[in-house]
C-alpha cells in the first residue's frame, strides 16, 4: 500500500496495518418492550425479580453486560452496554426469544405469555446513565400514575422518534 505525504509516494511496511487489534465501543441502550396487549403477566414481585435477574444473564450472555433491569406487571425497561458484534434487533430479540422461553418453562401458569413484536431502544449518554438507572429503579412509583402507553409515548418525544399511533400498539 502506498501514501501520499508532501515529499512524493511512500510504500508502507506491512506491518504498520496491524498497530491496533482491539476495537473500542462505550454505547449504553435503554430498551423498552411491553407483553402482548400490554396484559400484566408478572404481577408476582417474585417472579419479576427472576425474571429481570433472567433477562440480565442474557444481556450478559450475548456480551452486552446489562447495568439494571426492571418494570412492572406489563413491559420492562433495559439499560445496558451494546456489544461490539451485535445488532439491536438482535440483541431485543435474543432477550424476547429467551426469556420467554424460559418463563414459560419456569412458571407453567405463564404458559400464554407472549412479548408485544415492537420494542423502543434510546441511546444513553454517559453522563445520563444515573439518571436512567434510577428511573427504572423506581418503575413501581412511577407506574402507579402512568400508563406503559403515555410512559412510552414520552420517551418518543424526548428522544425525537416521529411514530404513527395505529402502529404501535399490539
Amino acid at each position: 500500500m502506498r501514501f501520499c505525504t508532501p515529499t512524493g509516494y511512500h510504500k508502507l511496511p506491512r506491518h504498520r496495518f496491524f498497530l491496533m487489534p482491539q476495537s473500542f465501543a462505550q454505547i449504553y441502550l435503554h430498551l423498552v418492550f411491553s407483553t402482548k396487549d400490554r396484559r400484566p403477566f408478572l404481577q408476582d414481585s417474585d417472579e419479576q425479580s427472576e425474571w429481570h435477574a433472567y433477562l440480565g444473564g442474557i444481556c450478559r450472555d450475548v456480551d452486552c453486560p446489562a447495568i439494571i433491569v426492571g418494570g412492572v406487571a406489563d413491559h420492562v425497561h433495559i439499560l445496558c452496554h451494546l456489544g461490539r458484534t451485535i445488532t439491536v434487533s438482535d440483541l431485543i430479540r435474543e432477550l424476547k426469544r429467551e426469556s420467554s422461553k424460559w418463563l414459560k418453562e419456569r412458571f407453567p401458569q405463564q404458559a400464554e405469555f407472549h412479548w408485544q413484536s415492537g420494542y423502543g431502544a434510546f441511546s444513553i449518554s454517559p453522563s445520563h446513565v444515573p439518571a436512567v438507572k434510577e428511573y427504572i429503579r423506581t418503575q413501581e412509583e412511577h407506574h402507579r400514575t402512568v400508563t406503559f402507553q403515555d410512559e412510552l409515548r414520552t420517551l418518543l418525544t424526548k428522544y425525537g422518534v416521529q411514530w404513527d399511533e395505529r402502529y404501535v400498539w399490539d
